[in-house]
């Protein structure tokens, strides 16, 4: 093997000649740097991957501390539903009419960007004597309704509303409609507490829900 070719192996091959060749040359105290700062570099992305896992556990730990939260906000709300359903239930065994409008009021503000003025809302009682309205002789009806801009409104007010109270709306305005001799323009359902089944055959049937809570 020729020098040049042994010179050359060494520079390649071991790192002491190589060293000791960059120093004979003046580039030593260069190399040195160099590899100092490859050290240093290693250490800031050691310690920006460091960072970067802490950050992500502590976003992971924030996110799961939020939907925990959100998660209790929702059981309190769901129980004061149901307190306040408890409690105007209790109070509507005892003041009726009372009920409804204590309901209607609640949601006064919802109800006229929709056109509904609860103070407007009247009470419709009527018996269906001979059957030819609800298909039962006898039978009472009972809802609330408003006349607005010659519209006919038809409103059902309920503490709770169960899908029972909902598959007997087409009923109710049918005998509406028989009785005042003319068309119910709209249908509107308005609830502290609306059953999900409840909810979602309301919409189906073409009413306007208003609620403040859709319960599971």
């Amino acid at each position: 093997m020729s020098l040049k070719k042994e010179f050359l192996r060494l520079l390649e091959e071991d790192e002491e000649f190589r060293l000791a060749v960059a120093g004979a040359l003046g580039y030593g105290e260069v190399l040195r740097r160099l590899e100092e700062h490859d050290k240093k570099f290693a250490e800031i992305l050691n310690e920006i991957k460091k960072l970067r896992e802490d950050f992500n556990a502590e976003i992971k730990k924030l996110r799961e501390d939020f939907n925990t939260e959100i998660e209790k906000l929702r059981e309190d709300f769901n129980r004061l539903s149901m307190r306040v359903e408890v409690t105007i239930g209790s109070m509507g065994k005892r003041w009726g009419t009372d009920l409804e409008r204590m309901v209607l009021g609640i949601f006064k503000e919802v109800l006229e960007e929709k056109g509904i003025e609860p103070g407007k809302v009247e009470k419709l009682r009527f018996v269906d004597r001979d059957g030819s309205l609800t298909g039962i002789k006898g039978r009472i009806v009972d809802i609330d309704v408003l006349v607005r801009d010659e519209k006919l409104y038809l409103i059902e007010v309920k503490s709770r509303a169960e899908l029972d109270h909902v598959e007997a709306l087409p009923l109710k305005v049918k005998a509406v409609e028989g009785y005042l001799r003319r068309s119910v323009d709209k249908v509107f359902l308005v609830a502290v507490n609306v059953d999900r089944e409840a909810y979602e055959r309301a919409l189906e049937l073409g009413a306007e829900v208003v609620c403040g809570n859709v319960i599971d």
